[in-house]
């Protein structure tokens, strides 16, 4: 027996989760912390697959941690406290954020304002510190649009499955 009406309400719940997670990290298109890059590589990975009445979503694995947040070694973001992720010995590399301090042309300044010497690696070495000691603030980018979808497909899904189980119940008789 296909459950087309029920399949199908899963297919509208997974495309709407999809698009409107995509939409978040759009709107934070500036941060690249959250996106990734500019070429939208974290909205790239994003998608779902299905096996009959089985959804599965997908991501980039730093995703989740943009997601969820990051408890830091020192203070936590009041939006990351409930994160099951936390640092505790390991930084973050600061590689990754020397690269983007350099493709901002994020520099260093003194107390005065004025450019202060130091290269991006410094500046991947303060950001991957300052990270560790704070976390990484939760976006929600995923979790909002799923819960909100989620409301609405118990309803609707306990509708389609009802038109699914009448089908069959006429198609045997």
């Amino acid at each position: 027996m296909e459950f087309k009406q029920t399949q199908q309400a899963l297919y509208d719940f997974a495309n709407s989760v999809i698009k409107q997670a995509k939409g978040n990290l759009a709107r934070h298109k500036k941060n690249r912390f959250i996106t990734g890059n500019s070429s939208g590589q974290l909205s790239n990975s994003l998608g779902y697959s299905m096996k009959g009445l089985d959804v599965q979503f997908y991501m980039a694995e730093y995703g989740v941690y943009q997601d969820e947040g990051v408890k830091g070694s020192k203070t936590t973001y009041d939006k990351s406290k409930n994160s099951r992720f936390s640092y505790t010995n390991k930084r973050p590399p600061s590689q990754p954020l020397a690269d983007w301090a350099k493709a901002k042309n994020i520099r260093l300044r003194d107390d005065k304002g004025r450019f202060k010497k130091g290269n991006y690696k410094s500046i991947g070495y303060i950001l991957a510190k300052n990270i560790f000691e704070k976390g990484l603030r939760a976006s929600f980018f995923f979790t909002k649009p799923f819960e909100q979808n989620l409301d609405k497909l118990e309803n609707n899904l306990a509708e389609k499955f009802a038109l699914d189980i009448d089908d069959l119940i006429q198609f045997t008789q």
